[in-house]
C-alpha cells in the first residue's frame, strides 16, 4: 500500500488540473498563436508560468486505484499489475483467468 500523503497529493493535483484546465488552454492557445504580436504572446507565457505548477497535467501521477501504487499500471484497468493478479486470482475479475502449467 502506497503512502496515503502520496494518494491524497495526487489527488489534489488532479483537482488542480480539472480547476485551471480552461485558463491553461486559452493561455498556452494565445502563446502559440504565431499571428499575434510578440509581446501579447510573451505576455500570455509570464501569466501560464504564474499558474500553480500542479495544475499543469503532466504532473499527474498514474496510481493503482486499489493499492495506491505509482508503478506498472494498466491504464484501461486502472490498476497495477500486483491488484490486478491478486484480485484475478481470486475470480473478481471477469474474463481474466490466471495462468498455470
Amino acid at each position: 500500500m502506497a503512502k496515503t500523503s502520496a494518494i491524497e497529493k495526487n489527488k489534489f493535483r488532479r483537482k488542480l488540473v480539472e480547476q485551471y484546465a480552461v485558463r491553461r488552454a486559452k493561455l498556452k492557445a494565445t502563446a502559440d498563436d504565431k499571428s499575434l504580436p510578440i509581446e501579447e504572446r510573451f505576455a500570455a507565457r509570464l501569466k501560464l508560468a504564474e499558474l500553480p505548477r500542479n495544475s499543469s497535467k503532466t504532473r499527474i501521477r498514474n496510481r493503482c486505484e486499489v493499492t495506491g501504487r505509482p508503478r506498472a499500471n494498466y491504464r484501461k484497468l486502472k490498476m497495477s499489475r500486483v491488484a490486478l493478479r491478486e484480485l484475478g486470482s481470486q475470480g473478481l475479475i471477469p474474463g481474466l483467468v490466471k495462468s498455470s502449467w
